[in-house]
């Protein structure tokens, strides 16, 4: 990348968003951190500035605000921030009952894990398409896959992301913009911003830390984008569900949800 250019994370105050700051950091990126929470984003912000020779910026907005991602494209033009490397990471899940779960909480994360990326990626990609080296990460999730009652919002907006960003590869290949799709499964959690111990026992293999899941995305950035699904058992699980009639999936997830 070029030395004035950025990358950009969005939810880069936690999780896998934290995990792809300080990877790309450490790599002499510079970047721009987005997230809506302000005291994370800052203590991060000052942590990579003490850490690395890099230029870091934060910018505290709730992307899931009408316009946020436009407004935010702009504001990054007009003050010459130029970005090589966009990570829409930022998203959420809620998991219920359809009709027990808070409409309004239902569309804001519909707004913020598709119609944002969309926004965001829409304002972002001319200034983009400008720069020697450009590349577009997409997080989205093994449960866009499969329908899963009771998350069913969720597992369809990671459809829709899915669906979007391999679409979006392919027609942004000839225009040299790498994609990458990447669809983790379960996620180790963090403690101050750092993954816990691995887990052992029965639960071995199904999660996977936030550094594992960002090597590989940024693996499959260096290798010419495309889809990846990190962890040998996610793999096999993605796999074994195109064996199984489509119609009893559903009900297969179903019983899963509700152990």
């Amino acid at each position: 990348m070029k030395h004035d250019g950025h990358a950009l994370i969005t939810g880069a105050s936690r999780g896998l968003g934290m995990a792809f700051a300080r990877a790309l950091a450490e790599r002499h990126c510079n970047v721009v951190l987005i997230a809506r929470s302000p005291e994370p984003l800052h203590e991060l912000a000052s942590e990579l500035r003490r850490s690395t020779p890099v230029s870091v910026v934060a910018i505290q907005v709730d992307l899931s605000s009408p316009g946020a991602g436009q407004i935010l494209a702009e504001q990054l033009s007009s003050g010459g921030i130029p970005i090589d490397l966009l990570v829409n990471n930022a998203g959420f899940g809620l998991r219920g009952e359809f009709r027990g779960l808070s409409l309004l909480r239902q569309l804001e994360m519909l707004r913020l894990n598709n119609e944002a990326i969309v926004e965001l990626t829409y304002s972002l990609l001319p200034g983009m398409l400008e720069r020697r080296q450009k590349g577009i990460i997409n997080v989205s999730s093994t449960a866009g896959f499969q329908p899963i009652p009771f998350a069913g919002v969720y597992s369809a907006t990671k459809a829709f992301l899915t669906t979007f960003s391999l679409a979006l590869e392919q027609e942004l290949r000839e225009a040299g913009v790498t994609v990458v799709t990447v669809c983790p499964g379960k996620l180790s959690k963090t403690q101050n911003g750092q993954s816990e111990q691995p887990v052992r026992g029965k639960w071995a293999g199904i999660y996977q830390s936030p550094e594992e899941v960002v090597e590989e995305a940024l693996r499959a950035l260096a290798n010419g984008g495309g889809l990846t699904v990190p962890g040998t058992l996610n793999k096999f699980s993605v796999f074994a569900q195109r064996l199984i009639p489509r119609r009893f999936v559903p009900r297969l997830v179903a019983k899963m949800s509700r152990a």
